[in-house]
């Protein structure tokens, strides 16, 4: 695949040029989202003008105007002339997908790369040089208390829990059914944030009474801005590493293992296997790379992720059978969704 690439770039460097303008493109759905650019497209419910648009939302009607072609340009808005005037309408994807209103919105996704990532992203040499993470250049935190830099303020821990309310709404079903999780009686998701993927696993698996255990702070928020009527889950308050484990048949581990490196979590996953009832098991839900290193890129952009911000990284199938059957787990099986997250199921 290189070699075809550096084939058909000799004459014009297109793939390039595209990648180079990779983090513009970004902004630019970054900026629409943070400006509310997609909000008040779904609520016009009809084309409008970018000058509507930026009287709305209070910004310059040029620059507006710049950002909505870009925005039709990437397809993300449609854009038709009437009496000499560009209007402007959100396509579905748009809608579904970047307007808050959405049962599948992204938006919060979308605010904490543009406020929290793409600022780390910025230090990315320096993360290769030092072979560390970059919080303390970037936000001015110790670089060796990872959630304290998540969690530095109820504003950005709302951002990162609303990234992760967000990853399960899109691959929260695919994860939660991508084995047969029915003989667990008893779930248990480890550091399972806003509550979202285990409602997913409450719904596919009725007769499982499911349990969020994460941080005293976590909980509180996640009660506060994230309740659901008639909830199926049940919160904890709970350090894993430092606290007692709740017995159960079966413990989710989901973007948990990747933030740590390995001797911290051969720790937790030998105190997950102490605390699992006999033929439990435990699920991981990660991004697996190929085992050939040649892919998939996303999982090679998250691992990149885990230099600049965490202290862990992303890993193929093969290092976390190697882990988990070092921490007395065994019967290791790997399901590869096809997006953004597989699993690992391992039973005790």
């Amino acid at each position: 695949m290189a070699e075809h690439l550096s084939q058909s770039e000799l004459d014009y460097p297109f793939k390039l040029l595209e990648y180079f303008n990779g983090f513009r493109v970004s902004k630019v759905i970054f900026s629409a989202c943070e400006l509310g650019v997609f909000d008040l497209l779904l609520k016009a419910q009809e084309p409008i003008s970018a000058q509507h648009v930026a009287q709305e939302l209070n910004c310059s009607e040029d620059g507006m105007e710049r950002l909505m072609d870009a925005l039709v340009g990437i397809e993300i808005l449609e854009v038709e002339t009437k009496d000499g005037t560009a209007l402007y309408s959100s396509s579905d994807v748009a809608n579904l997908y970047l307007a808050k209103g959405s049962g599948k919105s992204l938006h919060d996704m979308i605010i904490y790369q543009s406020q929290t990532i793409y600022p780390l992203w910025n230090n990315m040499a320096d993360a290769v040089r030092e072979g560390k993470n970059q919080n303390e250049k970037t936000f001015g935190l110790p670089s060796e208390d990872i959630f304290k830099a998540l969690y530095r303020s109820e504003e950005e821990m709302l951002k990162f829990m609303g990234l992760m309310n967000s990853s399960w709404v899109l691959d929260g079903h695919d994860i939660v059914t991508a084995f047969n999780l029915s003989g667990f009686q008893k779930i248990v998701d480890l550091g399972g944030c806003t509550g979202a993927l285990a409602r997913e696993m409450a719904k596919a698996w009725p007769s499982s009474s499911v349990t969020v255990l994460d941080l005293p702070q976590v909980v509180e928020v996640a009660q506060k801005h994230f309740p659901q009527e008639d909830d199926a889950v049940e919160f904890q308050s709970g350090d894993f590493f430092s606290d007692e484990i709740p017995p159960a048949d079966l413990y989710i581990l989901a973007r948990i293992i990747h933030d740590w490196p390995e001797e911290k979590c051969v720790t937790l996953l030998k105190k997950i296997h102490d605390s699992c009832r006999p033929g439990g098991g435990v699920l991981l839900v990660e991004a697996l790379l190929f085992e050939n290193r040649r892919g998939p890129v996303t999982a090679q952009i998250f691992s990149l992720n885990m230099l600049v911000q965490m202290e862990g990284r992303e890993r193929p199938p093969s290092e976390y059978t190697r882990i988990l059957e070092k921490t007395g787990f065994h019967n290791v099986q790997v399901c590869r969704t096809g997006k953004c997250y597989d699993t690992i199921l391992a039973t005790r």
